[in-house]
Formats: C-alpha cells, structure tokens, sequence
C-alpha cells in the first residue's frame, strides 16, 4: 500500500518509536504516584518529554508544556478556559471541527465569534483582522495550515497584530507541529496545541498545548493530581492545572523518542522533504484534464496537502478506487472543515486528499500521479 493519508496520522513511525512504546509498556509505573523505581522512571520519561517539546516549539517553560490525547482536547481546554460571555474572539474559514464546533459552544453561551473569509483558493485577507477587531476582541483563534487545502496562515503576521493589540494567539498546529518549524516566541504565540500522531510522528492518543507564562488558563477537567490531595481544587500551579488523572505514559514514551528523531534530523530537513514530494505530485496533476485541484501554490510555504477532484465524480468513490484498483490510501470527504469547503465550493462533492511524510517516496508519489491520469481518463 501506499500510503498518502498522512494530514490523519502517520502510518510509519521512526522504529524507536515503536520500541520506546513497548519498552514503557513492559517497565512504566504511575507519574506522580509512588517513589518506587517504575513511578520515578515515569515521571522522569514524562519530564524529559516535557523538556523536548518546550525545546522543539520555543515554549521558555517546560513546566508549561501541558499533555493530552490530541489536539482536540488541547483546543477545548484553551478555547474552554480562556474566554467569557462578553469575549469577541477572530478565526478563519480555514478551521477544523476541533476548533469550530468548541467556539460554536462558546457563541451559545455569549461569546461572539467573526471570522476571516477565505476566497476560492482558500487565502484570506489579513487586512480583515483589523476590520474584525473590536473592543471587547481578547484573540485570535486559528489553525497553522489547512487539513484541506494545506495553505499556510502567516502565524508571525497574526502574532504581530496579537501583540499590538494586546490580544492573545491560539494556534492550532495539528498539520504542522514536527513537519513545519515553529517559534512560539518568534511568532508570538501564546498557547500551541499540537497532536503526536501526525507530523510528529509519535503514538496515537499523544498531544499537548504549550502555554506562554502568564496566560491563566482555568481547569478543563479536575481529578488526581498526585499532589496536594486534601485540596478541594485542582492545583493552581502548570502544568498539574491541566493534567487530571494519568497520564499516557506509554504514550509519551513514544512521543519522546519521536521527538529526539525530529530534532536529530531536523524539522527544516524533513519539512523540504515533504514539500519536494508534494510538489512533485502537484506538479505531476494540476494539467490533467479534468482534474481540479484546490489551494494556493503560490504561497511561500504550506503543508505537504494536495487535494483535488476529478471532474465531478464524487470524492468518496475516486477515493476508493485508488485504494482498490492501485493500492493507495487517501482520504475523501468533508474533512471536518465544512467553513473551507463552502469557501471552495466543494459541499456536496468533498475532495480527495493526497498528503505526504517524511517516510514517502518519489516513486509513491510518481504513482499516484499516474493513477490519478487513468482515472481521470476513464471518466473523460
């Protein structure tokens, strides 16, 4: 199989990652919950863990690298912690359900939400943050890249406007965090939630958001701690605030070993990996009659996403036809970003996803160029 389903999870993982998994499965006690040897080994995994993300996004504060098990949660509990009935907050039509649906939430409960219009090549004017701004605005609430499109919002540009305006930057870098280098300080960040299982490349069920010092989210979820136990509350002190219960230690293990594999490559080497191979592709299918393809190419830099359609056949059946008949994995659909689609004009047919990783080829993707050129030209 080839698999081009990366923008969902990677399917292959460095192999320490695997082995840093089962060794923790064979040997992790509880963080937090005991000083015996297997409980120490945890906490020091978890810590370390800790250290590597602060290191490979520029959080200044280990201790404010809070870990969950996506980026979904991280979203909810920022969104959910930050805002109040009377807050305005500014997004973009360029957002997944994991940030629409949590500030819908909020809309019902008087938080008012604009957002940036996207245009039919899924760009936005960065002039509308200004005509959005209002008084009562407190952030900016956005993706990093597109899970649809792969088009790049320019984070450092929207940190600039944050900072001038004293508001706060929420970033959503589910498609970037491991393939795309990212400053929280550089860019003006003030919580990054990110997902292990994507760009990454770490487990399933691994994620986090990393908080600038001195944004006061409130607790999403309360419970054990390991510390100050006859507390009524939970504690007020990062990253324990946002950490209830146990953590996936396991989970984290892999995530670290993922994390030492980014850092020894390096994010810039596999970021111009994933371009050149989506670039190829690209380059390979934006002239075959009758295909579509959706986005901006003409961007400085993107996410390694080409999504397209081939006349008007419907996305889930080009989709499954390439895995049957050529053995390549895509993914068809609405791709929970319902605002991009209707900025497409994609509703009702969705889009077939091609998206790559470092663990891709040439060859894969030469592939795929051809299987999407005798589809197309079946259906001619």
């Amino acid at each position: 199989m080839i698999y081009l389903d990366n923008a969902a999870t990677t399917l292959h993982k460095p192999p320490q990652v695997i082995q840093a998994v089962a060794e923790a499965m064979a040997s992790m006690g509880n963080a937090g919950r005991g000083a015996h040897g297997s409980s120490l080994s945890a906490a020091r995994t978890i810590y370390e863990a800790r250290c590597q993300a602060a290191a490979l996004f520029g959080c200044a504060r280990p201790d404010h690298v809070v870990f969950t098990a996506n980026a979904t949660e991280s979203l909810n509990i920022a969104i959910g912690g930050l805002f109040a009935p009377g807050d305005h907050i500014i997004s973009t039509d360029l957002e997944h359900n994991s940030v629409l649906r949590p500030l819908y939430r909020l809309e019902r409960s008087g938080v008012a939400v604009s957002f940036m219009p996207a245009d039919r090549l899924g760009r936005v004017d960065y002039d509308d943050l200004d005509r959005l701004l209002r008084p009562e605005t407190k952030a900016v609430v956005c993706t990093h890249a597109s899970n649809l499109t792969g088009n790049m919002l320019d984070l450092a540009r929207i940190g600039r406007f944050t900072r001038e305006h004293g508001l706060l930057l929420v970033a959503d870098a589910s498609q970037t965090a491991g393939a795309a280098p990212i400053d929280m300080a550089a860019m003006n960040i003030d919580v990054l939630c990110f997902t292990g299982h994507k760009g990454m490349m770490g487990p399933q069920g691994t994620g986090g958001l990393c908080v600038r010092e001195g944004v006061e989210i409130r607790p999403w979820a309360v419970g054990g701690s390991g510390v100050q136990s006859y507390s009524q509350t939970q504690p007020e002190e990062y990253p324990t605030r946002l950490e209830a219960g146990t953590h996936n230690g396991h989970g984290l293990a892999g995530l670290s070993a993922a994390m030492a594999f980014l850092t020894e490559t390096g994010v810039e080497t596999i970021h111009a990996r994933e371009m050149a191979l989506m670039r190829r592709f690209y380059d390979g299918v934006r002239t075959i009659d009758g295909v579509t393809v959706y986005g901006d190419f003409d961007a400085p830099d993107r996410a390694a996403i080409v999504s397209l359609n081939i006349r008007d056949y419907d996305s889930g059946d080009v989709s499954d036809a390439l895995a049957e008949e050529y053995g390549i994995a895509t993914r068809p659909g609405a791709h929970c970003a319902p605002r991009m689609h209707r900025a497409l004009g994609t509703e009702e047919q969705g889009a077939v996803r091609f998206s790559f990783s470092w663990y891709n080829t040439e060859t894969e993707a030469d592939a795929a160029v051809r299987a999407v050129a005798a589809l197309a030209a079946e259906t001619a």
